[in-house]
């Protein structure tokens, strides 16, 4: 039986093969653009060989955001009931029953965080830093993710499942460069809550939380340096560059509406997905040799995590502080537009003058956070995190069956579900 995700994925993708892509058109015309002004990297994927950004070319409406809009607004059918028990993507799927990806992936994430810890060797203060956020209590959304797609792979390959160390050391990497980026965000953002207890900055001040991220950072480039592969290092490169720029991106804001959107997306994508993406990448050129394959990889890992960070946006909208961890309408209260309430200024346009002061003039955030409710703002956002989601099953589905690959696309419904 034919999955009604796979029925609707297939119908989507007939009219765009990527939806990253589509987001990207321009004002009324035809616009060519080069990958690398996505957020992709502006070489090959080829291991050690450069190469020129490819150029796409695609047909637009009149406007962007109103293409958006009438996309989200046909709300996917991605969270059928039928899909807890149905992953059948493809005429090849695996008849196993689809496990759970973290119970697939636990018995290589078991002492990852010890590994990394024993990195992170140093003296006694810098030593505390550095190990509060290593206590094993995070989600490990993003080196589940790597583990699941090195075996899924490995798998692909025609090799043993198992990890290679390489591959190993890449979630380690993964992780680390994750955790730095905490710390040196909640410098920038003066936060005083993660992960339901206080921030490095608020208990041993800035300064020492500057240096523990650096710190941090340098470990992970010692691991990756260790690998002993110069695609491996230069994709990660590309990652701490994504990072930085995305972090200067969101300091910043748009006045035009469609310009405003697309800065919002590709800011989403440098700071949070290009970390997934990336890492998904390095683990593939560890075991393939094939551009195609590393491109699966890629894609893959570039849906999921802009998904997983519109999922993000939502819930600072609907989960309780306690819930998250931190505080909730946190993005308003930083001046931080997210999809939420982008969506929501079509609706109530006085939003414009609260988005471009900041939310910084008194009762800016109360009425913003009532206009979203008032609107299908995170409706919207849900919608658009769901046809991402379906680029990544679409992708990843090119694969061999395996468990691994099955559990990665069982993955994806568990970013759209999840509530903290």
């Amino acid at each position: 039986m034919a999955c009604p995700l796979l029925r609707q994925c297939s119908k989507w993708n007939a009219n765009c093969s990527s939806l990253f892509e589509t987001l990207w058109y321009g004002n009324g015309r035809p616009v060519s653009f080069s990958t690398s002004s996505l957020g992709r990297t502006s070489w090959s994927s080829g291991p050690g060989n450069a190469g020129q950004p490819s150029a796409l070319r695609r047909r637009t409406g009149p406007n962007t955001f109103n293409f958006i809009t009438s996309l989200t607004r046909h709300k996917p059918r991605l969270l059928d009931p039928s899909l807890k028990s149905c992953f059948c993507i493809n005429s090849a799927h695996t008849d196993v029953k689809v496990q759970d990806p973290f119970t697939i992936a636990q018995k290589d994430l078991n002492n990852l965080y010890d590994d990394i810890r024993k990195e992170l060797f140093v003296t006694k203060e810098l030593k505390a830093l550095c190990h509060y956020y290593f206590d094993g209590k995070g989600k490990a959304i993003r080196p589940m993710i790597v583990v699941l797609m090195a075996r899924a792979l490995n798998s692909h390959s025609n090799r043993s499942g198992e990890l290679l160390p390489g591959q190993r050391a890449v979630a380690m990497i993964t992780e680390m460069i994750h955790t730095a980026s905490l710390v040196h965000d909640d410098v920038i953002d003066g936060s005083n809550k993660r992960r339901g207890k206080g921030t490095i900055n608020e208990l041993w001040g800035e300064k020492k939380a500057i240096l523990a991220g650096d710190f941090i950072l340098s470990v992970a480039s010692i691991t990756m340096a260790r690998i002993g592969n110069n695609m491996v290092v230069k994709v990660f490169s590309q990652v701490i560059e994504d990072l930085v720029r995305g972090e200067f991106m969101q300091l910043g804001s748009k006045e035009n509406e469609n310009e405003r959107f697309k800065h919002y997306l590709e800011k989403t994508f440098k700071k949070t997905a290009s970390l997934i993406a990336n890492s998904c990448k390095a683990v593939c050129v560890l075991v393939s040799s094939d551009p195609k394959v590393h491109e699966i990889a890629y894609q893959y890992g570039k849906n999921v995590g802009i998904a997983f960070q519109l999922v993000d946006d939502v819930l600072d909208f609907t989960s309780g502080a306690n819930h998250l961890g931190k505080p909730s309408a946190a993005d308003l209260k930083l001046g931080l537009a997210t999809g939420p309430v982008l969506f929501a200024c079509q609706q109530f346009p006085e939003l414009h003058s609260m988005i471009m002061r900041r939310f910084s003039s008194k009762g800016d955030v109360d009425r913003a956070w009532q206009y979203v409710f008032q609107s299908d703002g995170v409706e919207q956002t849900k919608n658009l995190a769901q046809h991402y989601c379906q680029e990544a099953i679409r992708q990843i589905s090119m694969l061999r069956p395996s468990a691994e690959r099955d559990a990665l696309i069982r993955l994806t419904e568990m970013v759209l579900t999840r509530d903290k």
